[in-house]
């Protein structure tokens, strides 16, 4: 019997994570108890094994506690993924462990609304609070 290499290992699963994004900026919030829906339609990012570009919808929808994301800073933080090799399941978690480090909302839903490659396409959501195992 032989035993395959695995196609992709630990390091494909974690490349990116550690990669230093810039800082998210935040203005004060004035309002309590609203929604923001903040959508990227075009956000790119590349896959890590294959090098191929990966293209989705990216949707964020949080409440806002005392601090809102400032979106022009926003923007320039998705802009690192463009040529990043990173899965999209770690695109969505890491944007939203990065919105809470910033803003503390009272929750937030990060949405990833991948393209399909190879006939497969991909959404991803990932919560604020994370619930409970």
């Amino acid at each position: 019997m032989t035993v395959e290499t695995p196609r992709y290992t630990d390091d494909h699963a974690k490349a990116g994570l550690d990669h230093p994004f810039p800082a998210i900026e935040t203005w004060q919030n004035q309002f309590p108890g609203y929604e923001i829906e903040i959508d990227d339609p075009e956000l790119t990012s590349v896959c890590p094994k294959t090098g191929l570009p990966d293209f989705g919808v990216l949707t964020i929808r949080y409440m806002p506690r005392n601090r809102c994301l400032e979106l022009k800073s926003f923007k320039e933080y998705l802009f690192t993924y463009r040529n990043l090799g990173i899965f999209q399941e770690n695109i969505v978690n890491r944007v939203l462990e990065d919105v809470v480090k910033a803003c503390d909302p009272v929750w937030a839903v990060v949405k990833g609304v991948f393209r399909p490659r190879g006939g497969i396409g991909t959404t991803v959501e990932a919560r604020w609070p994370r619930p409970k195992e």
